[in-house]
């Protein structure tokens, strides 16, 4: 039964660090990046990162599954459980909450119309930004708060599954 759990954990914290490699990768490196290289219009980026995070979203479902089932059968510590917990928590907040708004604001982008604020009674066109100064959304903050928190709590994660092994 020892054995059982220990490759149960051992499992568990390497999907828990393949997950946490396509975090960083993404979210802290393509991301930011793409919106850098020549030619590269906010709506292009806009269009790319949608795919990108469509993709990533998907795979860091299958993933948290597989690190629910590595964690119930590795006979986990309240910390594990904790941790995983809140990784999954934050997951759904993600799916759930978070990404529908901004999908909601990138459509806004892409169609050439986002809501400023601008007050019904003003001239056309006024209130309205050239795309390069948009403020960023509160949905994309919260996301990359989440994104933040998520990485902290995977490499907890991570390790202390490791460490049961």
């Amino acid at each position: 039964m020892a054995g059982m759990n220990s490759t149960a954990a051992a499992v568990g914290g390497a999907v828990t660090f393949v997950w946490l490699g396509m975090v960083l990768a993404i979210s802290f490196l393509e991301a930011p990046l793409k919106f850098r290289a020549p030619g590269v219009t906010i709506p292009l980026g806009l269009g790319i990162g949608r795919l990108v995070f469509r993709a990533l979203n998907a795979v860091e479902v299958v993933l948290a599954l597989a690190i629910v089932i590595a964690v119930a059968l590795s006979g986990p510590s309240a910390v594990v459980v904790a941790f995983t917990v809140v990784v999954i928590v934050l997951l759904v907040v993600q799916l759930a909450v978070i990404r529908p708004r901004l999908n909601r604001r990138s459509d806004e982008v892409l169609a050439g119309v986002l809501d400023t604020g601008a007050r019904a009674d003003a001239p056309a066109g006024a209130g309205v930004r050239a795309e390069s100064e948009q403020p960023r959304s509160h949905g994309h903050l919260a996301y990359v708060a989440c994104e933040v928190v998520k990485v902290i709590a995977l490499l907890d994660l991570g390790t202390s599954l490791l460490a049961r092994t």
